[in-house]
């Protein structure tokens, strides 16, 4: 048997002890390298998307292109292509000598607005009351709707309730505007319970006075309905659980609408928001229109019919046209300024830049 030399047991202890934590070292380290030299796959991929080109994106999105087609080619016929027509807001036009061959007039045709012509400031005023009316009255109502058939615990009664608030959007202005003829004008039933009782013949429909308020009327009975389908799907995707923790420490039904319901609907509220100031200059041709005749042009006017009545009726193609620019440009200006207040207050909006994308 060899003897065991005392001084050199204890070394080569030690260095048994050791090699467990050199081990240990040296797999960190390769863990370490590993980590350094492995390269992203499958999600990381997908972070960004913009690095890839645009032939290897559109190889990717070719079928989502393909079925968008259709309606770009319908936005580019219908909605681009006619802005070429605003040179008409710079010429004399006539047309049986066409765009083209009209002789250029500078900004003359401007003069209208800018020299303050008291039909289009009639017009002007009319549109701004009745876009107020509609941002008080008419766009908050199908939010009150919807929180009002959400909180029905009837399911069937909340269906009825819907399919009677739904069917008015799909009628036409001229069927809403007839049905409320023959109720609210003369020889109607208003008109002959009213004068049964004593209480006098009204004139709704002819009264310019009441003409503003009966126009909020109506658009509330016919979009509102059709407004709530939005809300509704909002107020579905609110997580449940937040009410139930609101409901343990203590919060009313009150509480839970202003800190739970109403924080959950708050980015379709600003989004409809913004779409509806798009279009603040914008009230009805249509409805208006058909009611024109009955109480007068002075109550009824608005920039969408005087363009119609001045261009088309009364052949000033080049000051409609100019209208109709100015009121375009003052569209986008207001949107763009909505939808930037929206990311002040930090909302999505309808866009975001490149920045926050």
């Amino acid at each position: 048997m060899t003897a065991i030399d005392p001084r050199t047991a204890g070394s080569a202890v030690d260095k048994r002890e050791d090699a467990p934590d050199a081990l240990d070292d040296a797999t960190s380290t390769k863990k370490k390298r590993g980590k350094k030299d492995k390269k992203p796959t499958g999600i990381a991929l997908l972070e960004n998307p913009r690095k890839k080109s645009f032939a290897a994106r559109f190889r990717n999105d070719w079928p989502l292109l393909l079925f968008a087609l259709p309606g770009v080619i319908y936005f580019v016929t219908f909605h681009y292509l006619p802005l070429l027509g605003n040179v008409i807001a710079f010429k004399d036009y006539q047309p049986f000598i066409g765009i083209l061959e009209s002789d250029w007039v500078g900004f003359e045709n401007f003069e209208i607005i800018f020299n303050g012509d008291p039909q289009f400031l009639n017009a002007l005023a009319n549109t701004m009351i009745i876009t107020f009316l509609q941002l008080v009255f008419t766009f908050p109502a199908p939010i009150i709707l919807a929180l009002l058939m959400n909180a029905m615990m009837n399911q069937t009664a909340k269906r009825i309730v819907q399919s009677i608030l739904y069917l008015p959007h799909f009628l036409s202005w001229v069927v809403v505007v007839a049905l409320f003829q023959s109720i609210l004008g003369y020889n109607g039933p208003l008109w002959h319970g009213m004068a049964g009782l004593d209480l006098g013949e009204p004139n709704i429909i002819g009264n310019p006075d009441v003409f503003k308020p009966l126009l909020i009327i109506q658009d509330i009975w016919k979009s509102a309905g059709w407004g709530t389908i939005l809300f509704l799907a909002a107020l579905a995707g609110i997580d449940a659980e937040l009410y139930e923790a609101a409901a343990v420490d203590g919060a009313s039904k009150w509480s839970q609408l202003w800190n739970v319901t109403l924080p959950g609907i708050r980015p379709v509220i600003i989004l409809l928001l913004i779409l509806r100031i798009g279009d603040i200059l914008s009230v009805g041709f249509e409805q208006i229109q058909l009611q024109q005749n009955a109480v007068g042009i002075q109550a009824s006017e608005v920039l969408d019919t005087y363009v119609y009545n001045n261009g088309i009726v009364a052949g000033g193609w080049g000051e409609s046209a100019a209208v109709g620019l100015v009121k375009g440009v003052l569209a986008v200006i207001l949107v763009l300024g909505a939808n930037k207040l929206a990311h002040v207050f930090g909302e999505a909006g309808i866009y975001q830049g490149a920045d926050k994308a």
